[in-house]
């Protein structure tokens, strides 16, 4: 009887934290969406599917932590949260960083990669059934290519972002533009709020990266609920802090706008 309680009023917890990181990515999502229609500018747009990403996956551990897990719930978990919100949230860096050609030529490998990514999953046979009660794990459930597409998803976008924010950094440090291609020149009107705001974008991910570190001392659905609600809180704030403190000069825009 002890056990049932304490199992619901943990339950109850997860359930809660994954629901506020649902609402953070929905808002976060509104906000990149409402700046790329006004704007126009890519980087808001991958970051709007990464947050609306990041939505669905929180919203999965939400229902789950409710009703329980489903193979299906598991699968959209997985797909969401674990191969594509970090490679989508990438693709913003990547058209900071570099020109808009070079964003769009990424975003179609991508787009291609993610439609590729949810086939493979959905389709993917479970090696066995998930049993009531636990957290599913995709070792124990999947074969090796789902596995492999969250290792790549996930590992190597945030390392293009972490390596993004330190770029940024450097650059500010030296008084440059904080890119790498000259087609797509920043001019940084307060260092130290954009060097800021790159440092909270890049703990923010290392934080979401860490879900597996802290598995072991909280739990698995702990882990991920709370990993998921401080991760996403740190990028938001990474966001606003960093908003508006450097212009876009691109020679692929006719425009110069506010990034």
């Amino acid at each position: 009887m002890l056990i049932a309680v304490f199992t619901a009023s943990a339950n109850q917890i997860n359930a809660t934290l994954a629901g506020a990181a649902t609402l953070i990515a929905c808002a976060f999502a509104l906000l990149t969406f409402d700046r790329w229609q006004i704007r126009g500018q890519s980087h808001d747009l991958a970051w709007t599917i990464a947050m609306s990403l990041f939505a669905v996956g929180s919203l999965a551990l939400w229902w789950a932590e409710t009703t329980g897990w489903t193979l299906f719930i598991f699968k959209i978990f997985f797909v969401s949260g674990a191969v594509l919100n970090v490679a989508w949230l990438a693709l913003g860096t990547i058209y900071l960083l570099t020109s808009k050609t070079t964003g769009d030529r990424v975003r179609k490998y991508l787009t291609s990669l993610s439609t590729f990514s949810i086939g493979v999953v959905l389709i993917a046979p479970a090696k066995r059934e998930i049993v009531d009660g636990e957290f599913p794990s995709a070792r124990q459930l999947f074969g090796v290519t789902p596995r492999v597409l969250a290792a790549v998803g996930s590992g190597v976008p945030a390392l293009i972002i972490i390596f993004g924010a330190l770029w940024s950094i450097f650059r500010v440090i030296q008084k440059s533009s904080p890119t790498i291609s000259q087609k797509n020149v920043r001019t940084v009107k307060s260092p130290k709020r954009l060097a800021l705001g790159n440092v909270l974008v890049a703990t923010g991910t290392l934080v979401l990266s860490a879900s597996g570190s802290f598995a072991g001392r909280l739990g698995k659905d702990r882990a991920f609920a709370v990993t998921l609600l401080i991760g996403l809180c740190i990028l938001f704030s990474g966001f606003l802090v960093a908003s508006n403190s450097s212009r876009i000069n691109s020679k692929d825009n006719s425009v110069a706008r506010d990034g």
